[in-house]
Parts: C-alpha cells; structure tokens; sequence
C-alpha cells in the first residue's frame, strides 16, 4: 500500500495549525463575559488586579512547559493518559480514562449550551429566552462539529484560522480604542490608571483567590498532548507555539482588561454580568451585536477543540486495549469515528438531561486531580528512568510551582465550602474500578460486543489503523513501567 494511503493518525500539522489551536484553546467566552473576579479579589485595586493578570501568564506558561516535556517525550495523541499509564499502572489510568469519557461530554455540552445561549439572547432582546431553542441550538450545533472532526484535521484548518483572526480582532478592537483613548488623554480616562495602585490591598487571602479567577481565563495550555502524534516534529513545533500563543494572548488579556477599565469604573465592571457587552455599548452602541457573536464563535470553536481532544484520548484508550476494539478504530479520513459519536452522543444527552449550572459545577475540581498527577508522574519518571530519552525538559521548580497551584486548586474548595458533592464526585472516580476489575484486569469477554463490533465496522466503514511509524509501547508488557 502507498504510504500516504496508509490510514492512520498522520503527522501533518505543523507549527502555524498548532499556534492557532493553542490560542482558540486559551481564549475562551471568559475575557468578553466576565474579568471581574479579578478585579473584585484585587479589593478593586487596578494596579493590583493587572499585576495578577501578569502573574497569572507566568503562571500559565510554567504549567504548559511542565505538559510540554510530556507531549515532546511521548508524541502520541492522548498522551496524558498514556503519561498515567506509564507512571502509575493501568488501574489509575483507566480512571483517568472512566472520569474523561464523562468529563469530555460534560464540558462538550456545556460550550454548546452557552454558545446556544448568547447565540440567541439578541434576537429575545426584550426578554429571556426560552430553554427549548437554546437546547436545540445545542444540538444541531454540537452534531456539526461532530460531523467536521470525522472529516480529519485538516478539513477544521482553515476554520481554525477564521476563528482565531475573529477572535484576535474583537480583542484587537477592544485593546486599540483604550489605547487611543488614553492617548488622548481624557482626564476621566486616564485617571483611573494614573493612580492605579491608590485602593485598598487586599489580604493574601484575596489575593489568592484573584490568581485563581484569572488562572481560569488562561487554562487550557496543555491541550497539544491531545494531538502530539499528528504534529509534525513536535520536539521543535511544541516549544515554538507555547512561547508563541502564550505572550501573544497574554499581551491581549492586559490590553483588554487597561482598556475596560479607561471606560468603565472598577463598581460598573463588578456589576456586569458580561464586561464586554457593556463595554461597547458604552464606546460602539451600534456594533453590540458583534460581541455576542464574537462570543458564540468563540464557544464554537472551542467546542471543535474539544470534541477533538476528547475523541484522541478514547482512541488511544482503545489502542492499549482499556476500551473496546471499536473505540481504536479510524475512518477513511483518518479520523477516530467512534470516539467522536461517542462523545456527541454523551454531549447531546448531558444537553437534554441537566442545566448550565449543574454540568459547570466541579469541573475544575476533577481536572486539578489528573493535573496534579500528572506533575508528580513527571518527577517520578526523572528520579526513576534518569536516562530516558527527552528532547525536551523542563526546569524542576517549575513542576513545583505548578504542584503547589493544583494542590490549592483542589483543596482549597475542600477547606473553604466542604459540600457532599466533593465526596461524590470521589466516589464518582472510584466506580471506574467496577468496570476495570472484570473487564480489563480479568479480560472478561462479550461474544455479542464482538459480532456487534464487525457489523459496525462494515456499517460506518472503519478499520483498525495501519502500523505507524512510531507505535505507542505497550506499557503492561514492561515490569519496569509497572511501577508502584
């Protein structure tokens, strides 16, 4: 067979694909809906709130070169299950596995929901808009994104583009008129930041509580680990886009925030539910429209992206034999059909099911928790594989600083509101071991699932992948890897 007919996941993104990804990752509805819990943590100090903003870049990018010495080390799609796997057996990554395959959908139906919601809001302008459009706006939009990723990579490059030019350019438009507006040099424009640092400072308290508002707004750095096996030279092309997207939405987000705040005081963006809808309403009341829009292209894009990493972890589930046969299959677009189904089919029942709130509530809780083992895996394999080949590694007091950022994520709403639900959602994570006992650890074997899994793949014509160039090991075969 030719080689280029070969179906697989082929590497053939390069450096300018994963610089738009990174940032359309980054850059979510948060900057336009709501950069105010910064400002409220900061006690309504600009000068402090700007400087959390600064604080909170260099946070993200020690976070992302602590994932990209993970995704240069193990270039697979899905590496991050693979890295659990490595470090700390099958058991846990299969859990790591279980809570994704909710987690994924969650998140899916979540950004359909809130893409629906600001979708529609400008044309009930006189009063809420009812549940039932906004869910089925949901809908139609999460199976178009779902019918795009099974189209392959490159067939979502050019409106990844699209998306990032829109993106960068309502931020660009927001940034720009405060800038000229201080030019000027209005006096009720400029006198908010001429005495920036005048407010009261907040406590250490506050002050934590700030970082983590705007830690949020720039999560989301580590997702080339989803795509590191269709990379082109990712030990090169990784470094390149993180200090690429990172300084460049960074420099956006503090343009963003110093222009909100030359138009608006610190108490009318603490009473906004949306920062940049009543930021132009203020400065371009004739162009309010595009800022919901902004917003709904954003969530759009956005929700390819994770439709798209959700799907690789599955498929990679499936090729180190934690999920069925099916689940490591490829389409011949090379791309993993049934993962995807998988996940708009989860996605469309988690929209019908549950509300808004429900499905954002703990979200952040369950990734701290992969997060931070992630981190302690990468010391763990530097004290116990010292020679493993890394093309890339990051400066130890780096993982640290990301260490102790996770462990106040996840304890500090412990501490600080101890509800029930946390205990659920432990329990919740624990329950994947129900299915990883006989299925996975015994092998337990359904005569039904495997006719089941031949119709299926002469219905929606899939194949098990050709042999890559560059197979992911087999870690249960390797006592070494078994660790712990």
């Amino acid at each position: 067979m030719d080689r280029e007919k070969k179906i697989r996941l082929k590497r053939e993104l390069g450096y300018f694909w994963c610089t738009n990804f990174l940032i359309i990752n980054i850059i979510g509805a948060g900057i336009f809906v709501s950069p105010k819990g910064v400002l409220k943590y900061s006690s309504m100090n600009v000068g402090i709130s700007l400087c959390v903003w600064a604080a909170c870049a260099l946070l993200s990018m020690t976070s992302t070169l602590c994932t990209a010495e993970i995704g240069i080390t193990f270039p697979y799609s899905g590496t991050h299950y693979y890295f659990i796997k490595r470090c700390f057996g099958p058991s846990l990554a299969f859990l790591r596995l279980w809570t994704s395959l909710f987690l994924g959908p969650g998140l899916v139906a979540t950004q359909a929901l809130l893409l629906a919601e600001y979708g529609i809001d400008p044309f009930y302008s006189s009063c809420s808009a009812p549940n039932l459009p906004k869910k089925c706006l949901a809908l139609a939009v999460l199976w178009i994104v779902g019918i795009l990723n099974c189209r392959g990579v490159k067939e979502l490059s050019w409106l990844q583009t699209m998306s990032t030019v829109l993106k960068i350019s309502i931020l660009s438009i927001i940034s720009l008129s405060g800038v000229v507006m201080l030019v000027r040099g209005k006096k009720k424009n400029v006198e908010r930041l001429q005495h920036a640092f005048d407010g009261e400072l907040p406590d250490v308290s506050q002050i934590t509580e700030a970082i983590f508002q705007g830690y949020f707004a720039f999560s989301g750095g580590g997702c080339f680990t989803c795509i590191a096996g269709e990379l082109k030279k990712p030990s090169r092309t990784i470094p390149k886009c993180i200090f690429t997207a990172i300084p460049l939405v960074t420099v956006v987000y503090l343009l963003a925030n110093i222009s909100y705040l030359t138009v608006l005081t610190p108490r009318e963006i603490l009473s906004s539910d949306a920062v940049a809808i009543t930021w132009t309403d203020r400065i371009l009341p004739h162009l309010t429209w595009i800022v919901p829009f902004a917003i709904s292209a954003s969530l759009f894009s956005n929700l390819i992206i994770t439709v798209l990493e959700s799907s690789r972890v599955t498929y990679l589930a499936g090729q180190q034999g934690q999920l069925p046969l099916l689940c490591g299959t490829l389409n011949v677009h090379s791309s993993p059909l049934i993962p995807v189904l998988l996940n708009v089919i989860l996605g469309s029942l988690a929209i019908v099911a549950t509300s808004l709130i429900e499905l954002i509530n703990y979200l952040y809780f369950v990734v701290s928790i992969w997060t931070l083992f992630s981190m302690v895996g990468i010391l763990k394999l530097r004290y116990q594989e010292p020679n493993l080949h890394r093309p890339y590694k990051v400066f130890l007091p780096f993982t640290f600083i990301t260490i102790a950022l996770t462990l106040c994520l996840v304890l500090i709403p412990l501490v600080k509101s101890p509800k029930m639900h946390y205990i659920y959602v432990i329990l919740f994570i624990l329950s994947g071991l129900l299915f990883y006992i006989p299925l996975v650890h015994f092998k337990l074997k359904l005569v039904w699932f495997e006719k089941l899994t031949c119709y299926l793949q002469l219905l929606l014509n899939i194949c098990i992948p050709d042999e890559s160039d560059e197979q992911v090991p087999d870690v249960e075969t390797s006592k070494k890897d078994m660790a712990f």
